[in-house]
């Protein structure tokens, strides 16, 4: 009942806020605050009846089916508590707003049971159905706002996540397949079973892996599908930005999490994959939030990089089991310890840090660190918050992200232990973990250096322009008292989760590993990793942000744009490589006198069907944005001269007709039309 409450509960009150909406704002707002809290004190309930389940049967052939463990009982209530916050905190960053609210307010309470399914979700298709929900609900955060820049990254959101989710199901389908189930429980054995009665079984069920680990590392912001989640966060409302941060990408952690350990936690050449893609991804993420002059944009980067810690430490987990087996039950523990841990502390640091970053927003309607500089000078309250967000991530001793990075730094180690004990001949894979523990530092390094980067610029210097610093220093209240309890009151949590006793019993619980209980954070050996990665954070901070990234005053961002991936890679492969090698296909077949008018028809056939689809969509999405979907922005018309309403059309519909006209949109949906094509030729394979 309970789960069942935390999943459609949500979805249904979704349309009731929508009406209510239309006609009462206040009424709509203080519901869906009330509705927030009592999602949080349901999930709460789920600590008394571990093990309870909700099965519904007949629904996509195999069902829907739910369960409340530790993991995921734990993150029920991060995920409650992540939508209380944000909620308490929203009513006060719109309340210049009143334009797309109520659409608002209806799709968050959508992703929210979404999330509740994902998190809850006994078997890997009830996981992929409510993943897909998600994925659709959020982006209408992402394009809230209606600017050029809040659709084309919107846009991005969408293909990453259309794509992601098109080669998770060709995995989930394989995967199926193989071992004849997707449930949790019953997918390990199975898998054990099916490699011991087909040698080809193991291939198949790794390739399902990888295309699981595509589709669940693109809403994570794994390298290399990452490139949406530095251009959402900026664009999009501060509280969509905590969320977006700190549940969303752990909806993807949650799936690749679910892979490893229950399909491939003895898949060395898995686990392997997953630490690559983790480093990588922890690395450029701090480098590019390093680089960064946007508040919003630094925290995006950030959340890049510490889900490239998260994946580290899965790629640990797997690796370690993998080499060690039995033997490896400590390191095991720290690994998988380190890793969920590191999950919650970042779901509720983001949080802090995304709501403070709103509050500036709203005062100030900007991110750029030159003009919000030496604002937060007197906001003693803001400023602590802040402060403990920003320590508790660079891994300080006594707040959360240290122990939950310890964990992880050791679960490193332990792998190197494993290689040398259990692979003594490898000593290639030897050196590379030993360069990766000094990338883990380094990252963990740059962490503290931006941080303090963004403490410093806000809250500790002052303007260039002394009459705007002036006018900074005349208000010393930035937030209400509901926005306060919504800050400081998350900030609580970076203190509590620091305590190493508070820590390990949560680990305890959500992995059910005793050997954590062990675990001494505060050793010499533990606090000697933590301050190698803070005195590598300070020595950047002083010669690189103080001394290249500061010139003549100003922040500046030295990022080559360049190497935006999406410009460099993604759009070329889909306008114009793409239609090229098709075209190169198509002149192979044509040299056969029979098959030329074939192959000319059925491109032409397929153009036309996929320009008119195309154009029909986008035809549809201009008349919902020019009826129902309004897309007026009251914070440009109070700032604009105001204009005839055939001009004002005119320029609102050029601005819709851009992206359209951009060609973007076609290439999406031929890419999407192509994947479908080739899933159901595996489904009618398998």
């Amino acid at each position: 009942m309970f789960i069942g409450y935390l999943v459609f509960a949500p979805i249904l009150i979704a349309p009731v806020l929508y009406r209510i909406g239309r006609k009462n704002e206040e009424a709509r707002d203080r519901l869906a605050i009330l509705f927030a809290f009592v999602e949080l004190a349901v999930s709460l309930s789920l600590l008394t009846m571990q093990g309870a389940k909700l099965t519904i049967p007949y629904i996509l052939a195999y069902g829907l089916t739910f369960e409340a463990d530790g993991f995921r009982t734990a993150y029920s209530i991060v995920t409650s508590i992540m939508w209380a916050g944000t909620s308490l905190f929203a009513r006060e960053y719109f309340r210049h707003e009143r334009e797309g609210l109520s659409r608002y307010w209806m799709f968050i309470m959508l992703t929210l049971g979404a999330t509740q399914g994902v998190m809850l979700s006994a078997d890997f298709m009830t996981t992929f159905v409510f993943f897909e929900i998600l994925s659709l609900t959020s982006f209408t955060w992402v394009i809230h706002e209606e600017t050029r820049e809040a659709i084309r990254a919107a846009y991005t959101y969408l293909f990453i996540a259309v794509i992601g989710g098109l080669v998770l199901f060709m995995g989930l389908l394989l995967l199926r397949d193989t071992c004849g189930t997707l449930a949790f429980r019953e997918i390990f054995e199975a898998a054990e079973k099916a490699r011991a009665e087909n040698t080809s079984a193991g291939s198949e069920i790794l390739a399902a892996g990888i295309c699981i680990l595509f589709g669940f590392g693109a809403k994570a912001g794994m390298f290399p599908v990452h490139v949406w989640l530095p251009k959402a966060h900026p664009v999009a409302p501060s509280p969509a930005s905590a969320l977006l941060s700190g549940i969303l990408t752990k909806v993807g952690i949650f799936g690749i999490l679910m892979t490893a350990v229950k399909v491939l936690f003895e898949s060395r050449t898995f686990g392997t994959v997953v630490f690559v893609l983790g480093l990588i991804t922890m690395f450029l993420g701090a480098l590019l939030a390093l680089f960064s002059v946007n508040l919003k944009r630094t925290l995006a980067c950030s959340s890049m990089s510490q889900i490239g810690f998260i994946l580290v430490g899965i790629g640990s987990a797997v690796f370690i089991n993998a080499a060690g087996g039995e033997e490896a039950g400590e390191g095991l523990a720290l690994a998988m310890s380190g890793t969920v841990l590191h999950m919650v502390n970042h779901s509720l640091l983001k949080l802090v840090l995304f709501m403070a970053a709103g509050v500036v927003v709203m005062n100030l309607h900007t991110l750029t660190l030159d003009d919000i500089r030496g604002w937060g000078r007197n906001k003693t309250a803001l400023k602590i918050a802040f402060a403990l967000g920003g320590l508790g991530i660079s891994g300080i001793p006594l707040l959360n992200g240290y122990i939950s990075k310890t964990m992880l730094h050791e679960g490193i180690v332990e792998a190197i232990l494993c290689a040398r004990e259990f692979m003594p001949g490898e000593q290639g894979m030897i050196a590379f973990l030993r360069i990766a523990e000094w990338i883990f530092l380094i990252s963990g390094g740059f962490t503290f250096a931006y941080m303090l980067k963004l403490f410093i610029c806000i809250f500790i210097e002052r303007n260039r322009d002394d009459k705007r610093q002036e006018a900074y220093e005349k208000e010393s209240t930035c937030m209400d008292i509901w926005s306060t309890a919504a800050v400081c009151g998350s900030s609580v949590f970076m203190v509590l989760l620091g305590q190493p006793a508070v820590m390990k019993k949560l680990a305890f619980f959500m992995t059910g590993r005793e050997e954590i209980m062990e675990f001494h954070a505060f050793t010499l050996t533990n606090l000697k990793g933590g301050l190698i990665s803070l005195a590598i954070g300070g020595a950047v901070y002083l010669l690189i942000v103080r001394k290249v990234l500061l010139r003549d005053g100003s922040y500046v961002n030295l990022w080559p744009e360049k190497l935006d991936l999406e410009d460099l890679l993604y759009r070329p492969l889909l306008t114009s490589w793409l239609p090229g090698i098709f075209g190169a296909i198509a002149g192979v077949f044509g040299e056969n006198l029979i098959l030329r008018p074939v192959c000319r028809g059925v491109l032409y056939a397929a153009t036309v069907f996929g320009r008119a689809l195309s154009t029909s969509m986008d035809a549809l999405i201009v008349l919902l944005r020019k009826t129902v979907v309004r897309e007026t922005k009251v914070r440009t018309l109070q700032s604009e001269e105001r204009r005839s309403r055939a001009a004002a059309f005119r320029d609102q519909t050029e601005a819709a007709l851009n992206p359209i006209i951009s060609g973007f949109s076609f290439a999406l949906v031929m890419t999407c039309i192509g994947i479908l094509l080739i899933l159901g030729v595996l489904i009618l394979y398998i």
